[in-house]
């Protein structure tokens, strides 16, 4: 076999009495990581140990692993300004965390023989958008709906790790706030000082 000591060297070609031999010696396990290789590969190491980092990592890339995530958005054609706005922020948030849009318009009534409303109104959201997506599918008739996919121009994996930073940064000025022994103010709470000449210039009763 050929054989690999514990930092990684390479001690060569060697018998397997040899190689358990000097398993031994250094108090490790001899441990089979190329059994295809001509002649296989073996290595000096702490199996727990092995074992234990193996798992860390793949559990650390389970967590980073991004997953595509379809969102949906359903319109009419007709939408209120105040409705478009509040569908539009949607669209952002969704665009901000990675994720792809699917913006659905639907049609009633005498509304389905006017499709160019419901185009418009896509490409409209679509400009309005631009800076954080990307048209990835263009308007297409879906019998009483219209339906076009946004992309993000960020990856998902980007933006996990943007918002993991964003966290630390909030613990951490929440911490350093602690620490010095301060806390942030309740909105509408006046300091100590305006309360409490406030109340030496109240009437006495």
């Amino acid at each position: 076999m050929r054989l690999v000591g514990p930092s990684g060297e390479q001690v060569g070609i060697v018998p397997l009495a040899k190689a358990l031999e000097l398993a031994q010696e250094y108090d490790l396990d001899l441990v089979e990581v190329a059994a295809n290789a001509r002649p296989p590969v073996c290595k000096l190491m702490d199996y727990g140990k092995f074992k234990y980092e193996s798992a860390m990592k793949a559990r650390e890339a389970r967590k980073n692993q991004a997953h595509t995530v379809i969102k949906e958005m359903k319109l009419r054609p007709k939408i209120d300004p105040h409705d478009y706005d509040t569908k539009k922020g949607h669209v952002v948030r969704f665009l901000k965390q990675g994720d792809k849009v699917k913006i659905t318009i639907m049609f009633r009534g005498r509304e389905q023989s006017r499709p160019e409303l419901g185009y418009r109104l896509l490409q409209r959201l679509a400009e309005d958008v631009q800076d954080l997506g990307f048209v990835e599918s263009n308007p297409k008739q879906d019998g009483r709906n219209m339906i076009m996919v946004l992309g993000p121009h960020k990856k998902k994996t980007e933006a996990m790790a943007e918002a993991r930073e964003a966290a630390a940064a909030r613990k951490a000025e929440r911490q350093g706030l602690t620490d010095r022994g301060e806390a942030p103010a309740e909105q509408g709470e006046a300091p100590a000082e305006q309360q409490a000449d406030s109340e030496s210039q109240a009437p006495a009763q």
